[in-house]
């Protein structure tokens, strides 16, 4: 009885084994430094012959992480002794956190013999992450750029925004920024969301400030690790300019999945296509009409390839014209790009125009949707079917409309008054077009008569004298007089929008329209003109403005104050001048 108690034991402790699953997954440390990787190691060990691995490893949300790296590595074991199959499956995934404080991280799912099997989560904490700038930008007062993009882990063609931020101790040379060229490279597609820099914030890296001085969006073409090239910009001063790069990044592109349908292209995003006729004309065989083929929705918009229409024996197609209408999204570009097509019908009768198969790739489902070929169906008459469909009233205003447009009045525009066609009978549509032809006729006689009584006036009207050439000089100078109020205004609005080269710049155009105007051709010096003119007074305020605005001109910075009270003197000593 014992020996059998033992032999029962050993029987179902082999059986536990025999079928045995470990699902693990642990980080190389729980707490980490500024921007230190985040390794994660998931170990999957399957102890059984019968044991079938059903699904894939599916990792939890990792969306506070960038994805930098992953692999896997797998082995087999069969031991002959006991003829138990044995395997082990080991997946490293490096991240980078984007955020700090505590961070949980979530269980590892895997279904195995219709059973799914979970690790356990787990909590890592992130201390603060601290961004690093040379320290030459540190310690100096140049310029430093900084491009910075949080979502580093997107499909192939899916966007992503980067911010291009600038450092530097000194908050002028912020302000002297131009020329800003973004990354032009074969593997990605670089769209420019803005240039408008934001406020300077004091308190950036190491406390030194800090400016938005450009946003772009960024279209990846190809999978794999993708490096996005150096936004490089200029810095000018008052000698020279010295050219600045900004860092790379690097981004981890997912490649699209292989089961891509009929139709698919490189459209990433949530889209809808639509083929119209543009307008509501009746087809006419042998003639033109317009149909149009619009692509809404949100995505690639910019890069991808609109479906066309599909060539047929029964009509002719001309080359499409792009119309873009769409505005920058959080998944890309919004709104509509429309292909409006010119088609030429060869015959009369059912027209049906397809167009190509259409799929696009939704990257928040990571999945395919197919949307296939849209069609329009039209009927296309001939000349004689056109004309007899037509009612009375649409034969009239047809006779109508090309009468107003063979005679056209140079008093009133009469194409305006051209009729649309309607499908049903009006009679006050009828009664309008012919109170509007008698009126234009009641009008063209009136005009020829008003005409020939205005030759008659100019005959029997002598020429105005001339005048003397004193007088006639004295109205050209009064017609040419500087209009110093215009400049006061542009000045007033390069002082609030910062632009100091164009408000001194303007000053100085200024000044020189007031001399040429008041001292052309005199002797001695301006000053003295004004205190011959306007008194001592006026002169010795022009000639401390003078000094003032040099002074303030090659100030490195300039306070809202100073250029305020600048303002206001340039206003009253011009103002006084200029009487």
């Amino acid at each position: 009885m014992k020996e059998k108690f033992i032999y029962i034991l050993i029987l179902f402790t082999s059986i536990v084994n025999y079928g045995q699953v470990n699902l693990t997954m642990k980080p190389d440390k729980s707490d980490y430094e500024g921007r230190d990787v985040v390794n994660l190691t998931i170990i999957l060990e399957l102890n059984g012959d019968d044991l079938v691995q059903q699904s894939p490893l599916k990792l939890p949300d990792l969306s506070k992480f960038n994805m930098v790296g992953s692999g896997s590595y797998r082995d087999g074991l069969l031991d002959p002794e006991s003829n138990i199959n044995a395997s082990k499956s080991i997946t490293r995934i490096a991240l980078e956190p984007k955020q700090k404080g505590k961070i949980r991280i979530g269980s590892v799912l895997v279904t195995i013999n219709n059973k799914i099997y979970k690790t356990e989560p787990f909590d890592i904490f992130i201390k603060d992450i601290d961004k690093k700038v040379p320290a030459k930008a540190v310690a100096s007062n140049d310029v430093y750029l900084n491009m910075e993009i949080d979502d580093r882990e997107v499909y192939q063609d899916q966007p992503t925004v980067a911010i291009l931020r600038g450092y530097s101790r000194n908050i002028d040379n912020l302000r002297r920024v131009k020329n800003i060229r973004l990354p032009e490279e074969d593997h990605l597609d670089v769209h420019p969301i803005n240039f408008n820099k934001s406020e300077i914030d004091p308190t950036g890296i190491s406390n030194m400030p800090t400016q938005i001085l450009a946003v772009f969006m960024v279209f990846p073409n190809e999978s794999g690790y993708v490096e996005v090239p150096s936004v490089s910009a200029s810095v000018s001063s008052y000698s020279n300019s010295n050219k600045i790069v900004s860092n790379k990044v690097k981004l981890n592109v997912k490649k699209l999945p292989a089961d891509a349908p009929e139709g698919f292209k490189n459209a990433v995003g949530k889209f809808k296509v639509d083929v119209y006729k543009s307008t509501d004309e009746k087809v006419e065989a042998k003639k033109p009409i317009n149909v149009t083929v619009k692509v809404s929705g949100e995505g690639n918009l910019a890069n991808m390839h609109l479906p066309e229409i599909a060539k047929s024996e029964d009509y002719e197609i001309y080359a499409p014209k792009i119309v873009n209408n769409f505005v920058v999204g959080e998944g890309g570009f919004t709104g509509d790009i429309s292909a409006n097509y010119i088609i030429i019908p060869h015959k009369a009768g059912i027209l049906n125009i397809k167009t190509e198969e259409f799929s696009f790739f939704d990257p928040e489902n990571a999945q395919y949707v197919a949307l296939g070929g849209k069609s329009l169906v039209l009927n296309a008459l001939t000349a004689e079917q056109l004309y007899d469909s037509k009612t009375t009233v649409e034969k009239m205003n047809d006779y109508t409309n090309d009468f107003l447009e063979t005679v056209d009045s140079p008093v009133l525009k009469t194409t305006a008054f051209k009729v649309k066609e309607k499908r049903k009978f009006n009679w006050n549509i009828l009664l309008i077009n012919i109170s509007i032809f008698a009126g234009l006729l009641m009008l063209y006689f009136a005009f020829r008569k008003w005409q020939k009584k205005q030759r008659l006036v100019a005959e029997s009207v002598s020429n105005k004298p001339l005048g003397s050439v004193s007088e006639t000089e004295a109205e050209i100078r009064e017609r040419l007089k500087t209009d110093t109020s215009d400049y006061f205004s542009y000045l007033n609005n390069l002082k609030e929008e910062q632009n100091f080269d164009a408000f001194f710049s303007t000053v100085a155009e200024l000044d020189a329209e007031v001399r040429s105007e008041y001292f052309e051709g005199q002797g001695g010096s301006f000053v003295s003109f004004i205190e011959n003119f306007k008194g001592r007074s006026v002169a010795e305020e022009y000639q401390n403005l003078q000094q003032r605005i040099q002074m303030e001109k090659y100030s490195p910075v300039h306070s809202e104050q100073s250029l305020d009270e600048l303002y206001k003197d340039i206003v009253n000593i011009y103002s006084k001048i200029s009487k």
